[in-house]
């Protein structure tokens, strides 16, 4: 019986740390971008563009908190900073509904939206987390014509948040 024991304990010990590695590949394998209208990445991932690896993806665009480029700083995503890619602009009225599709719901400080460096948009989820669509109303003032919107979504629980540009004609 105590060699029953042993046998117990030690195939617990080696299932414990695959399991826990199981688990986390799971959780951080997905994340959220927006989806309408339709941000870069989701241009890739669509086909709308070529793009590399981001096409397979576009949910997974994070880096530290604070950027301002589309990739996030993520060097396998630089081509989502290259604006002369032909990046199709959708047209939009002066307010408008973004669409995020969150394929991992992380508990959230604020989503922020900017155009040209200039914040034009801030929601405070004082670190609830949100299901899995996020739909905010983003006024662009007096904003007319070819704008690109820097979206970010700040992770509450940790120091990184999620980037994504979308390319709009403001009507």
């Amino acid at each position: 019986m105590h060699a029953k024991r042993k046998f117990a304990i030690g195939a617990g010990a080696v299932l414990a740390p695959a399991l826990a590695l199981t688990l986390g590949a799971s959780t951080a394998s997905a994340h959220g971008y927006i989806s309408n209208p339709p941000s870069r990445q989701a241009q890739c991932a669509a086909g709308t563009v070529s793009c590399g690896e981001i096409k397979y993806e576009p949910q997974s665009v994070e880096g530290p908190k604070g950027l301002t480029s589309c990739s996030g700083g993520n060097s396998r995503f630089a081509e989502l900073d290259d604006d002369s890619k032909g990046w199709v602009a959708t047209p939009v009225s002066s307010s408008t509904q973004f669409s995020w599709k969150l394929t991992a719901q992380h508990s959230t400080s604020t989503w922020q939206y900017f155009v040209g460096g200039q914040k034009i948009a801030e929601f405070n989820d004082g670190g609830a987390k949100p299901g899995a669509t996020v739909t905010h109303t983003v006024n662009f003032g007096n904003l007319k014509g070819k704008q690109k919107v820097l979206a970010v979504w700040n992770i509450a629980d940790t120091t990184n948040a999620f980037y994504n540009c979308i390319d709009v004609t403001v009507q």
